[in-house]
């Protein structure tokens, strides 16, 4: 029971990454980024391909990184200069990747399973568990990108990121560029999301092409179910809410499985639980405004 509950909570900090990711472009920038869905496994797959070929494991996830920024880059390219809808920009990136990740990959799936990983290194080094372990490299990664994250956007070039995304007709009148700072806020929320790609490969063992499917709703579910339970009173409290919602949402699925929902339901699950936590807001005015009118 103990390994189960250590292990539900790591994957929740590993998907943590990814939605604080996804929540840079949601709720930051303003921005629905279904890029998201290809850039995961494009992560996957590089540090996948790169750790089976035996290159040090830094260098597979730093990599992994960069080609999630670069594809964030080409998302942000399409919407700013092309002029694209954002949505469609999204679409187009993430069909565009399934062929970039085959081609990365060389077939559908890599495995790792006799390869070392961070989180087999993480073992040894540390003489625990693979629950354990990988509950160090989560909560680890989460810690590091967190704060990293409240500092950069604290500074003048993250603030006026958040300004785009807050009034982008404000920004250019303060003589933002409002391009430059959707170019940045992706290929930072991409990078993320690779990132969290090559993290989640290595703890399962392996990579695979399809791995990305349903990817921004998890991070949706996440971002939103952090907001609904712990608050957004700053941005500081919004990143922990975000990671909280994660391993929330992680705790969740695992009481649902155990209570016997098929796996394959799991998705459908999702949505709903998605659309009813964004309907909550509405819900609550609803009822505080009918409390009112019976008093």
């Amino acid at each position: 029971m103990f390994d189960l509950v250590v292990s539900t909570i790591s994957q929740g900090l590993l998907w943590a990454i990814m939605a604080l990711g996804v929540f840079l472009t949601f709720r930051v920038l303003d921005i629905a980024d279904l890029s998201v869905e290809g850039t995961f496994p494009l992560g996957a797959a590089v540090a996948a391909i790169l750790i089976a070929s035996d290159q040090p494991i830094w260098l597979a996830t730093l990599l992994a990184v960069l080609a999630g920024c670069a594809a964030g880059t080409v998302t942000a390219i399409l919407t700013t200069k092309l002029k694209i809808p954002a949505l469609l920009s999204g679409i187009l990136t993430m069909i565009g990747l399934y062929s970039v990740n085959l081609m990365v990959m060389g077939k559908a799936n890599v495995p790792l399973l006799r390869n070392e990983t961070i989180f087999t290194l993480t073992e040894s080094m540390f003489g625990v568990s693979q629950s354990i372990a990988t509950f160090i490299v989560g909560f680890c990664a989460c810690l590091i990108v967190g704060l990293i994250m409240y500092w950069f956007f604290g500074t003048v070039l993250g603030t006026a990121i958040r300004a785009t995304g807050c009034n982008p007709q404000m920004a250019r009148a303060q003589g933002i560029n409002t391009d430059l700072m959707v170019i940045l806020g992706l290929l930072i929320s991409n990078g993320l999301v690779a990132l969290a790609g090559a993290l989640v490969a290595q703890s399962n063992g392996f990579a695979d092409v399809g791995m990305g499917t349903g990817t921004i709703v998890i991070g949706l579910a996440s971002v939103i179910i952090g907001e609904v339970l712990f608050g957004t009173r700053s941005f500081k409290n919004w990143l922990i809410s975000v990671v909280l919602g994660s391993i929330v949402y992680r705790i969740v699925i695992a009481l649902v499985l155990e209570m016997g929902m098929p796996p394959n339901d799991l998705k459908l699950f999702t949505a709903i639980l998605v659309a009813i936590a964004l309907s909550l807001p509405l819900i609550r005015s609803k009822f505080a405004y009918m409390k009112q009118r019976r008093y």
